[in-house]
This record gives C-alpha cells, structure tokens and sequence, in this order.
C-alpha cells in the first residue's frame, strides 16, 4: 500500500502544474496606458533648449520659443503633436504622432521634422509613475547610440521633456534637448 501512496503523491506532483487552475501563475494584466497622454492635450507655450553638437563634449546650447499643440486622434488611441519653436539657429517645426500599442501597454513616438519630410525611428516606451521613459537605436555622428526621451514634472499647466543620447550603451548619458511646456490659458468667449 506503501508504495501506491508513493506513486499517486509523485503522478500528483508531477501533472498538478499542467491542471487548468492548480498551481499556475496568471500572467500580469497589461496595464490601460491609453489615457496617459491625456495631461497635454491642448496647446501650450514651449521653451526649448536644444545642444548644438552632441556628444561632441560641447556645452554651446541654442533656445527656442514658440509652440506645442496636442489633439487626440484615431479614437483616443493616438495623438498628433505640432511643434513650432524659433531662435537664433532658426526654426523648428516638428510633428509627432504618438501611437498606443493595448497589447503591450507601450506607446510608439513617431517624430518628423517638416523640413526634411520623413519620420524617424520610433521611440518606444511607457509611463511609470508619473514619468514617461521612451527608448530607441539611432546612428549620431556616425556612432550607433541609445536615445532616451523622458517626460516628467508632469503638473496640470507644465510638464518638461528632455532627450539623451548614449554611445555607451546606456552606462551615461548626455542631455541634448530640453523643452518646458506651459498650458496656454483660454480666453474667455467673447460676447
């Protein structure tokens, strides 16, 4: 009797994790990020900050004034971001198009300048915490670098954006654009 006691407790140790239900882990929900872009829709005044040579060791930085206007678009699933800054290097005129993925809760920032008319890599993340942390692979100065865009102080009338690049795989990183939003007040409807 010994012995079938021993058999069934082994056969139940060994198929247990193969029964629906017994002793199986659910894989963690997705979380809905569909709504984090929801702080910036609308239009804002934009101070930008933008370093002229990157990761050449220069310090010499250039800045901007001007625009950012958000709308929503393909359902809420999407966003269309208009950028228009000048200043002493010029003007900058940038549309991105940000895309939410619901199966992997990521969103795909898919920026283009309107001067040279295509769009670039796509940088790819999500928010945690309050803080937006989107990553992709870019060739700068002929190196193959990691570039970070991080979206934080996220507050009801400002929020900060600043890019980085690493040529390090990632062990540093250098600040090459900086850009502090503000919300533009409506003005009240006239009569």
């Amino acid at each position: 009797m010994l012995p079938f006691r021993l058999a069934a407790l082994l056969a139940f140790l060994v198929f247990a994790p193969a029964l629906p239900g017994i002793a199986q882990e659910k894989p963690a929900a997705v979380r809905d990020g569909q709504h984090d872009f929801d702080f910036e829709i609308g239009s804002w005044k934009t101070h930008l900050w933008r370093l002229q040579r990157p990761l050449t060791h220069s310090n010499d930085w250039v800045e901007y004034e001007g625009t950012t206007v958000v709308r929503k678009v393909g359902n809420g699933r999407a966003n269309l971001v208009e950028l228009d800054v000048d200043g002493p290097a010029g003007r900058i005129e940038g549309l991105s198009l940000r895309l939410y993925n619901p199966q992997s809760g990521q969103w795909s920032l898919n920026f283009a300048s309107v001067r040279g008319g295509t769009l670039a890599q796509p940088t790819i993340g999500e928010f945690k915490n309050g803080r937006g942390e989107f990553y992709d692979q870019e060739v700068i100065n002929d190196r193959a670098c990691l570039v970070r865009f991080v979206i934080s102080d996220i507050k009801p009338d400002s929020c900060r954006f600043e890019q980085s690049y690493s040529d390090d795989g990632g062990k540093t990183w250098e600040v090459n654009w900086i850009a502090i939003d503000t919300r533009v007040k409506s003005e009240p409807a006239k009569p």
